[in-house]
């Protein structure tokens, strides 16, 4: 105890990382505080017909990522999602579009030029879900009393409650990135990733509670506490496979520099079982929010049977589909990572070789196929990480929102934010000479420098 208290110590005597830290804590308490605001005409305390919706529902992922925000008709109600989607059709077109590509290679200028049409499409995603939403507020049983046009039509009629929610709800997911992009850059760790952990946290406490009160209720303590021992294991293991690494031994030639001797030693290239991070699983999730919001349109006649499959998370036709997604995300995402001729061109550059491998297209391929060899049980694993709380949900509890911390991407994103944050913060100590705060004489066991940051969020 006495030791994390000095390394506490050490962590507030940095004057930068304390600042990082406040600003960070405050840009977070902001976006919190803003998603207890309601939009004009909703009563948030009486949206019982989207509060039932929402259970038992792809709609409930969106509300834990919300942090409970959309089931209470925030202004903050469609959180970052919006923008995630609209990052994911970016990627997409980068790699399908030479004009695209063109931009990615112009360097500051070109990433700016993306960020912008980014931006421009987050716009334009964030008005059809707006309005999806709005549509199922009013259209959904339960939800009258809530809803000012209902209960007081000579002050608003529905056409005014549509465009200012609408407006409003626009303005709500472009603050919500301004705020992760600022984050970004003054505080500490991945701002859109911190904001999307930050509601999951929000929904974990009142989600045991749940669970405790209808264990308690049914006797069943002792159940709950099985629960328990078999998420922290479920953690553990996610823990150990985040920080999983194939080791390439990489040897480096001699060369004297006027009276110095440079290389001769030998490193190791880090290739991570799950190098993509929680990317894949949050692609194929935010793609599977589209047919949710292509549901909340049909208001008469109610969606197809397929359609209400795809929405059901629980149900055998999203979480295939889910899977499938996922293993092809875990590729896709990979690839755009590493870059398997650049990795040996810049080794042969500093005279290194992989022992037994010659330098060149032989290194490349060999790189490749270790990549591809690595990748496939992370593209297994994090799929079923992420149909997990299915499983948990269907065989051991019938709480809905209290499943989703059994896997998924709420414990991904959860396990992965918090990792990468920590070494951030190890890394300010180990600048000053301190020890690291997860290791007694080092930085995080498992963890290197480099693009570890942007493998999990934007």
């Amino acid at each position: 105890m006495k030791a994390i208290v000095q390394k506490l110590k050490n962590i507030w005597a940095i004057e930068e990382l304390r600042k990082k830290i406040l600003f960070t804590m405050l840009m977070l308490v902001v976006y919190r505080v803003g998603s207890f605001i309601s939009l004009p005409g909703i009563d948030g305390s009486k949206l019982a017909g989207l509060a039932s919706q929402t259970s038992g529902s792809v709609l409930s992922l969106i509300n834990t990522f919300a942090g409970g925000a959309f089931a209470r008709g925030s202004i903050l109600a469609l959180g970052i999602m919006p923008y995630i989607s609209a990052s994911i059709f970016m990627q997409l077109f980068s790699i399908a579009i030479p004009s695209f590509q063109r931009l990615q290679k112009e360097g500051e200028e070109g990433r700016r030029k993306i960020n912008q049409y980014t931006r421009l499409l987050t716009i334009a995603f964030t008005g059809v879900q707006a309005i999806g939403y709005l549509k199922n507020i009013t259209s959904t049983a339960g939800n009258n009393e809530a809803l000012l046009f209902f209960t007081r039509p000579d002050v608003m009629n529905e056409s005014q409650f549509m465009i200012i929610n609408v407006m409003l709800l626009v303005a709500g997911t472009m603050f919500a990135m301004w705020i992760g992009e600022k984050i970004t850059d003054k505080g500490l760790g991945n701002g859109i990733s911190l904001l999307i952990m930050v509601g999951i946290i929000a929904r974990l406490p009142s989600s045991l509670v749940s669970e405790f009160a209808f264990r308690a209720k049914d006797g069943g303590l002792i159940m709950f506490l099985i629960e328990m021992v078999i998420w922290f294991f479920i953690v553990l293991i996610v823990i150990m496979l985040t920080q999983g690494t194939r080791k390439i031994s990489v040897n480096y030639a001699k060369r004297v520099v006027g009276n110095r001797q440079y290389g001769g030693v030998r490193q190791y290239l880090p290739i991570k079982i799950m190098a993509a991070g929680v990317m894949p699983i949050i692609f194929a999730q935010a793609l599977l929010f589209l047919p949710a919001t292509l549901g909340s349109f049909y208001t008469e006649t109610g969606p197809p049977a397929w359609l209400n499959s795809m929405n059901n998370p629980y149900g055998l036709l999203h979480n295939v589909v889910l899977m499938i997604m996922i293993i092809l995300f875990t590729y896709f995402y990979t690839a755009i990572i590493f870059n398997p001729v650049q990795m040996a061109d810049d080794m042969k550059r500093n005279n290194g070789f992989i022992p037994g491998i010659k330098p060149g297209k032989q290194t490349a391929n060999f790189i490749d196929d270790i990549i591809s060899k690595v990748t496939f049980p992370g593209a297994i694993f994090i799929s079923i990480i992420a149909v997990l709380p299915a499983i948990v949900y269907t065989f051991l509890t019938k709480d809905a929102e209290f499943s989703q911390f059994y896997g998924g991407t709420s414990l991904l994103i959860l396990v992965g934010v918090v990792l990468d944050t920590l070494q951030q913060v190890d890394s300010y100590l180990l600048m000053r000479k301190y020890d690291g705060l997860m290791s007694d004489g080092g930085r995080m066991k498992g963890r290197f420098t480099g693009n570890a940051t942007n493998q999990v969020g934007f």
